[in-house]
């Protein structure tokens, strides 16, 4: 209690000051003047500087003091005008007491969100700054086992067997497979809190795609899962010309592409549709596998989303989140819904551009349509 005091004697100096000229004005002329506003300075005082509990007795003690001059000194009869204005006086003074305790709570609850605010930004920065970090790390191991791996299936440390060269496909895919999604969180993080840094240049979306289901070739005949490449009801090709990164846009067509092969059941078909509409090029990723529980939808594209059906548990809830950050800074859409009877479509559309052409009728580039 001691030190309590000492530590807020100046403050407690200045209450007392202003009580006991505030007493002096009040007690020292007749009751119907009334002068018991004036403890509202005091009141405003300790709510700046002191805590809840002491401008609670701090606006007590006025209100005693201000009924008090009713009494002391008693040279006067108590007319009912001056318990009126006393009454109202410590209403006043009431009244502020409550508004200060309220303020005083506001900033304490606006204090404690603040700091939790602090603390969870702070706890962002180290989970980003450690897995920014850990994959790093983990990249430079990841590719030097592929390496090694490659130079055991180029026979670089002997003769290997059929069933060997098996094996160490299969290990040589697993390692890929684990590096893309180190590379994938390493970007989902960058992108976060740097932004997609794109390079536009003109790209045909049609020609994009055909090389993505190449490369998804050897995965789709291992799970014997057929892709075939069609825009809208026909199978003759056209370019379908956007602005876009090459390379980013080629992310999201493979991770929706994966997607499929991984939720498609061997012998079914995956579709990978390209054609214009209206002014944007649209692209349908389609399924045969077991569909989006509608409760889901609107969650597929969050970061780190893993739902309850068996669709989204093979997952990491980054692919899909990562598609809809690229698809997103392109000015484009995305989004998901499931197929009748069965299946699931992905779609994301982006604004469309028309074909440039030089003085052979060459195409060369392109240009927004009008």
């Amino acid at each position: 209690m001691r030190r309590l005091i000492s530590h807020w004697q100046p403050i407690h100096g200045q209450i007392v000051a202003l009580f006991g000229v505030v007493i002096l004005v009040e007690y020292s002329t007749p009751p119907p003047y009334v002068f018991g506003y004036l403890y509202i300075g005091a009141v405003l005082l300790v709510h700046g500087q002191l805590g809840r509990r002491a401008t609670r007795w701090v606006t007590t003690i006025a209100m005693v003091l201000t009924l008090l001059n009713l009494f002391i000194p008693g040279r006067e009869a108590i007319a009912t005008v001056t318990v009126a204005n006393r009454a109202i006086a410590v209403l006043a003074l009431a009244v502020t007491g409550w508004l200060s305790d309220r303020i005083q709570s506001y900033e304490q609850a606006i204090a404690h969100q603040h700091a939790q605010i602090l603390a969870q930004a702070q706890l962002a920065r180290m989970r980003e700054d450690f897995v920014s970090t850990l994959t790093h790390d983990l990249k430079t191991p990841l590719l030097g086992a592929i390496e090694t791996l490659h130079a055991f299936d180029a026979q670089q440390f002997g003769a290997i067997t059929s069933a060997q060269r098996r094996t160490i496909a299969i290990m040589i895919r697993s390692h890929q497979t684990t590096l893309q999604l180190v590379e994938t969180l390493m970007d989902v993080y960058r992108n976060d809190s740097e932004g997609l840094c794109l390079h536009l240049t003109d790209v045909d979306v049609m020609a994009l795609a055909e090389e993505t289901i190449v490369a998804f070739t050897a995965l789709a005949a291992s799970r014997q899962v057929h892709i075939r490449l069609h825009q809208g009801e026909s199978d003759f090709r056209q370019p379908c010309w956007v602005k876009a990164d090459g390379l980013q846009l080629q992310r999201v067509l493979s991770n929706l592409m994966a997607n499929a092969i991984h939720h498609s059941p061997r012998g079914s078909l995956v579709e990978v549709v390209v054609c214009p509409k209206g002014g944007d090029c649209l692209v349908q990723v389609l399924d045969q596998g077991q569909g989006i529980a509608a409760e889901e939808i609107a969650h597929l594209f969050e970061r780190f989303y893993q739902g309850h059906s068996d669709r989204q548990t093979k997952g990491t809830g980054l692919g899909l989140y990562l598609s809809r950050q690229i698809v997103k800074a392109h000015g484009g859409t995305i989004w998901a819904a499931s197929r009748q009877p069965k299946g699931a479509v992905f779609t994301f559309r982006l604004p469309l551009r028309s074909p440039v052409v030089d003085n052979n009728n060459r195409m060369i580039a392109g240009t927004p349509l009008r």
